[in-house]
């Protein structure tokens, strides 16, 4: 059930969500976003012990600015999972307060971008002059990097694993799957619906989920006018999402990474239309904290 926006984990939960970003392709801050907010995409799950967080766009500073409030700067850990690396889903990196405070542990994972490149070397890359004044070494907390197999499924602490698939999106996504127990949560974006079929892959990560997060960019209208189509952008819309969330048999769906052009009302013109398809529908909102 959701809490109340920008409320406090309770100590004993298990399962939550909570989200700090939930834009996609650059942030929006404004007055016509203040009630979703404008920040990109990081979404954190509490899980079982663990702390998981996923992407590193914008979103991320506000997490890292929370937790060292909550711990005082000192012996945080987590995970951080990347979808992928384009530029809304890292941006936040660099501000990400607790990594520079020695003593603080996160281990990094992601899967290495088509030409190559590891998770840790595009982290680095978008560090260096003239991009950024202090390099990736500048931060002093014990960060270790891992590279992702497609498909790969992880065993972590507690009995929870994290799975992940290859998701339609220029350059290559990973969407993942969290189960802990009887509990599953999926966070499928950025990815693009396929116009004669839904995706298996999504559809894999998205199997009988209590909460499924997707990416919800455009509206169908919009993906396909005539005038500016926005098909092969490598994202989709929010009925594709519905028909995911109905397929696959999820309890609750989230629609996600809202398209920086819509402003809030917008946003609840498409909420009202979706839950008349899928009524336990909710927009990603930032601040707000989903328990399972």
């Amino acid at each position: 059930m959701p809490l109340a926006q920008g409320s406090m984990a309770s100590p004993e939960a298990d399962f939550e969500i909570q989200f700090w970003g939930v834009r996609g392709s650059i942030p929006c801050p404004g007055v016509d976003t203040v009630r979703y907010g404008g920040n990109t995409s990081c979404v954190e799950m509490r899980v079982g012990g663990e702390r998981l967080i996923f992407d590193g766009g914008t979103g991320i500073r506000l997490l890292g600015e929370s937790l060292r409030r909550r711990y005082l700067c000192q012996g945080i850990r987590g995970r951080l999972f990347f979808t992928h690396t384009h530029w809304d889903h890292i941006q936040g990196f660099p501000f990400f307060a607790p990594a520079f405070t020695r003593g603080n542990h996160f281990k990094i994972y992601g899967a290495p971008t088509p030409d190559g490149a590891s998770i840790k070397q595009r982290l680095h890359e978008q560090m260096l002059h003239p991009n950024f004044p202090v390099p990736l070494q500048i931060m002093q907390g014990n960060l270790e990097f891992y590279d992702l197999d497609i498909g790969e499924t992880l065993e972590l602490n507690s009995g929870i694993t994290v799975e992940n698939r290859p998701l339609n999106h220029p350059g290559e996504a990973l969407g993942y799957r969290v189960t802990w127990g009887e509990r599953r949560a999926a966070f499928v974006t950025d990815t693009e619906h396929f116009l004669d079929r839904l995706d298996p892959n999504a559809l894999a990560l998205a199997q009988g989920v209590d909460v499924l997060m997707i990416d919800a960019t455009y509206t169908d209208e919009e993906y396909y006018d005539p005038q500016e189509s926005k098909i092969g952008w490598g994202h989709s819309t929010w009925q594709e999402a519905v028909k995911v969330a109905e397929a696959a048999g999820a309890k609750q769906l989230v629609l996600f990474h809202h398209d920086p052009a819509h402003s809030d009302s917008q946003l609840d013109a498409i909420l009202e239309q979706a839950r008349r398809r899928f009524p336990n529908t909710i927009l990603a909102q930032e601040g707000l904290t989903l328990r399972l």
